[in-house]
């Protein structure tokens, strides 16, 4: 960075609030700062430091190092935007997603599966499917906005004739205003075969997520057929080799304290059969957060999971560079925001009852409201704000969690009257994301 000196006139700006310093080891004399709230990161020598403290730092420098969010005019009134934050963005919203769940029924026996206690072989009803259709051409496709859905389960395409009535109808709806439609999966991958995959695409078919919980002999074990026949880690993979270049596939995982350590082997298999890191838009393994572990929801963990625990995060770091260094790419660490603050991102069940996020669905006290009434509860139960406070907005991880889960501190407490801090996984982790990231991201998106 350089520039002419900073004249008299222009007040100098600060350190962000939400900003972290780290060493660098290879380079004497530099630092690495990451702006939290834009995710970015810059390599300083440490005299800028000196600089800005002492309100000498170059004009120039100022204004690159204010553009990648690591220098503010004022950090109250950084802080107030991010007070703000989603406020504003509720305000500006031009989209509507919503995690649309079609039955409570699956193929597969997952041990650590949440709904095993409701799951009870019922699927979302025609009527309802109507009725969902109507509310969302009334309430937001009428206002202008783009609509984008994610079909959740149960396993979502034991319900595919209902994917074609809701996604077809919502489609020539959507074409018919000028808009863009879409919709993803988030399946366990043993429907997902390629003549399914090219007619679900003619309805907005954009990406979907599936799962392996790790290689073969573990995945079967963890996620095995509820007949008891096959191999549904072989399926699986089979699928994935068959539509990789039809849509945007992620590869998700849940691993255990028992097992994490095979992980790897996963990813050589499928390197092994030409499942290249180009056909798979991210690979991201979690913690088991089912009935094995925390109670919770496996396919929505991947911001759900910072359980304040050692081991987790040498793990999570082990996995990510194994994941990095096989050309994969992983998820960058990054700004967050839980869906239930935002106001056009509902989750709407089989029965037509509309909740904030999918790990609430059928707890009693946290719907908030129905498609045939609308939203009648803002979501107090939810308890948005709770990060609202001044140990939160002190803290430089805020921009990464805006008070972590929810879900999770329900669980743990059995109310959300505080934050589920992420602040010990974030000191245990985050620094060396950023260097993985600079180690083996050289050319990736």
């Amino acid at each position: 960075m350089g520039g002419a000196p900073l004249p008299s006139a222009i007040l100098p700006m600060r350190l962000s609030t939400y900003l972290k310093i780290y060493p660098c080891p290879d380079g004497p004399g530099y630092c690495l700062l990451y702006a939290t709230r834009r995710a970015a990161v810059v390599r300083v020598p440490a005299k800028t430091l000196r600089q800005i403290e002492e309100g000498t730092l170059p004009e120039g420098d100022q204004k690159t190092l204010a553009r990648l969010g690591v220098l503010v005019p004022e950090p109250a009134e950084e802080t107030n935007e991010l007070l703000n934050r989603f406020a504003e963005a509720n305000r500006r919203s031009k989209r509507f997603h919503a995690v649309v769940v079609l039955n409570l029924d699956c193929n597969l026996a997952c041990p650590y599966c949440f709904e095993e206690g409701v799951r009870e072989g019922r699927y979302m009803t025609s009527e309802t499917a109507d009725c969902l259709v109507e509310m969302i051409e009334r309430d937001h496709l009428a206002r202008g906005r783009e609509v984008s859905l994610d079909f959740y389960g149960g396993e979502p395409l034991l319900s595919a004739n209902i994917i074609r009535s809701i996604a077809g109808r919502l489609q020539k709806s959507s074409a018919d205003r000028g808009l863009p439609f879409s919709f993803s999966l988030v399946t366990n991958g043993t429907l997902l075969t390629r003549p399914l995959v090219e007619e679900l695409k003619a309805f907005g078919l954009k990406g979907a997520k599936v799962t392996l919980d790790g290689p073969r002999d573990i995945h079967d074990l963890s996620r095995p057929f509820a007949s008891g026949k096959g191999s549904s880690f072989d399926v699986i993979v089979r699928n994935i080799g068959e539509v990789w270049d039809l849509l945007d596939l992620q590869l998700g995982g849940n691993f255990t304290r028992e097992n994490c350590r095979e992980f790897p082997r996963l990813l050589d298999d499928l390197l092994s059969v030409g499942i290249t890191p180009d056909k798979l838009r991210a690979v991201q393994f979690n913690q088991v957060i089912g009935r094995i572990g925390t109670p919770g929801i496996p396919d929505f963990s991947s911001s759900c999971n910072c359980t304040d625990e050692g081991w987790l995060y040498e793990a999570t770091l082990c996995l990510r560079e194994e994941i990095l260094r096989r050309g994969f790419p992983a998820p960058k660490p990054g700004p967050a925001g839980c869906m239930v603050e935002f106001d056009n991102d509902l989750v709407v069940s089989i029965d037509g009852a509309i909740y904030r996020c999918p790990a609430f669905v059928g707890r009693e006290g946290f719907a908030v409201g129905d498609l045939r009434r609308g939203i009648v509860d803002g979501g107090a139960a939810y308890n948005q704000d709770v990060w609202k406070k001044p140990e939160c907005l002190e803290c430089p991880y805020l921009p990464q969690c805006y008070g972590g889960c929810r879900f999770l501190k329900f669980v743990r407490d059995g109310r959300i009257d505080d934050v589920d801090c992420w602040r010990p996984f974030l000191d245990a982790t985050l620094e060396e994301c950023i260097r993985q990231d600079q180690a083996y991201r050289k050319g990736m998106p």
